[in-house]
């Protein structure tokens, strides 16, 4: 008779071996879209920041120890606070005529270099291709521009510190009549364009 592995057991029962995962793709970095509220608090003007080359959100927890002696010498933390950030890299945007600047990332480095509400800036960012994961909020914004040799583009670190909460929003992208975008209609969707 055929060889059988000996099912393995935990506490009396049988461990079943777990299902392989459906999901066997790999996302893209480059998933991602910032955008730049360039009208006011009430009416909100999205616009496009251009020239992404690297991004990352971020949230990061505060955890204060609360330890008591219930917890018979296992250490215990509690998340006190959450902080949100975006680091991305830019490649400085310009018009190929007249050589002014992208207005979006104008208005990013302009509020890097100002104080009070002038130095606020409201995005929002979320996956390009209509999955759940989609953010907005108030940040601060750093400019950092990377300089180079002759022979380098004009890049930019831009950091984008939270003021406040990061809002869950409905993805921008997510296809008309709700529902997460699979990656069958993905495909189908490239296809047909």
């Amino acid at each position: 008779h055929p060889f059988r592995a000996p099912a393995h057991t935990t506490h009396g029962g049988t461990l079943s071996t777990p299902t392989p995962p459906a999901e066997t793709e790999t996302a893209l970095a480059r998933r991602y879209r910032l955008e730049l509220n360039t009208g006011t608090d009430t009416t909100s003007v999205w616009m496009l920041v251009p020239g992404v080359q690297e991004f990352a959100p971020k949230v990061e927890p505060t955890q204060q120890k609360s330890t008591t002696y219930d917890d018979e010498g296992w250490a215990d933390s509690t998340v006190t606070e959450l902080a949100w950030s975006i680091e991305a890299k830019l490649a400085h945007r310009c018009h190929p005529t007249t050589g002014v600047f992208n207005a979006a990332q104008e208005k990013l480095r302009l509020a890097s270099e100002t104080f009070g509400v002038a130095s606020r800036v409201h995005v929002r960012y979320y996956d390009r291709e209509g999955r759940d994961e989609a953010y907005e909020g108030y940040a601060l914004a750093t400019w950092e521009p990377d300089g180079g040799a002759a022979d380098d583009l004009d890049t930019v670190k831009v950091t984008l510190t939270g003021k406040g909460p990061r809002k869950k929003i409905t993805n921008p992208a997510a296809p008309a009549g709700g529902g997460t975008l699979t990656l069958a209609a993905a495909s189908n969707t490239k296809e047909a364009a």
